[in-house]
């Protein structure tokens, strides 16, 4: 059966990849697609815009495993209801208000806003308990 924690799993995972999309373009915009399609030998460091978004990619990255993990132990032990879904619309929520806050430079809202995601898998993962 496909829950709401499940389907808020699959919107989670199309985030990333549009994560990976959006920096890859800002990427490509300051080292053009010559170098990207070459060896890539040589490390190119990105500024601005770019930078920011290579970071909140990384970011996604480094909370993603945890939110994945949550949701698919709370559908594996049928524990699904208010908490995890609170807890995974949350994390949605958040991760998406995230991208254009940290492309924007926005510092103190961004962070409240990651804490609001981390607020989230804490939630999933009481849901566990």
């Amino acid at each position: 059966m496909v829950t709401t924690e499940l389907v808020i799993l699959a919107f989670a995972t199309v985030l990333g990849l549009i994560h990976l999309v959006i920096a890859a373009a800002y990427k490509r915009r300051q080292d053009g697609n010559q170098w990207a399609m070459g060896s890539r030998d040589e490390q190119k460091n990105y500024s601005g815009v770019a930078e920011r978004l290579d970071r909140a990619e990384k970011n996604f990255l480094e909370t993603f495993p945890y939110f994945a993990v949550g949701i698919l132990l709370v559908h594996a032990q049928a524990h699904e209801g208010f908490l995890s879904s609170l807890g995974a619309w949350l994390y949605l929520i958040a991760r998406i208000a995230y991208i254009p806050l940290y492309a924007s430079g926005v510092s103190v809202v961004r962070s409240i806003v990651w804490g609001v995601s981390m607020i989230g898998i804490v939630l999933v993962l009481i849901a566990i308990l």
